[in-house]
């Protein structure tokens, strides 16, 4: 006779926004890619069902990573930098495509702001131009943002044009 348990393995809210960062950061490997599916994937399972979708992503990723191909847009937008101005957080991305959007042009979720007492708030965000700004009226003197940083963040929205979903990102590993 067999017995199963069903087992809650998450330590954390965290563990797989963890998981994402130390892939995101395998980019800095040459001739890698990776392909976002914060979008597609199970609330319970890292694995996505979607692997047609999941599919595409990746042969994007190989078409530009592995046979070098021009012009080619193979990933989300993957954050680059961020500077302060008036209590707000701008920031920058690199593989914005032709442009940064959000689905359905819904207004961004999913992204969070802290200030020097270390604790996170939510955020709004905005896009203008080729950056996003990010503020809470409450923060004062904001030293971090992040974005869709839980192991099943409730719908983010960030995209580029060319419809590839954003990595989930922190700003900063002290916050």
């Amino acid at each position: 006779m067999r017995y199963f348990v069903e087992v809650n393995v998450e330590t954390t809210k965290y563990d797989w926004a963890y998981f994402r960062e130390s892939q995101l950061k395998a980019l800095s490997i040459p001739h890698t890619g990776m392909a976002v599916s914060i979008d597609i994937g199970e609330g319970n399972d890292i694995h996505p069902v979607n692997k047609k979708d999941l599919g595409y992503r990746l042969a994007l990723a190989a078409q530009k990573t592995a046979y070098g191909e021009k012009g080619i847009v193979h990933s989300g937008p993957i954050y680059e930098s961020m500077k302060i101005s008036n209590n707000k957080v701008i920031l920058a991305f690199t593989n914005a495509g032709k442009g940064l959007t959000s689905k359905n042009n819904e207004e961004l979720k999913c992204f969070e702001i802290c200030g020097v007492d270390n604790e996170y708030s939510p955020a709004k965000a905005k896009i203008v131009k080729d950056k996003i700004i990010v503020w809470n009226d409450e923060v004062i003197n904001p030293v971090a943002v992040r974005y869709a940083w839980e192991n099943n963040p409730l719908r983010p929205n960030l995209y580029n044009k060319e419809g590839l979903p954003a990595s989930p990102f922190r700003t900063s590993d002290l916050y």
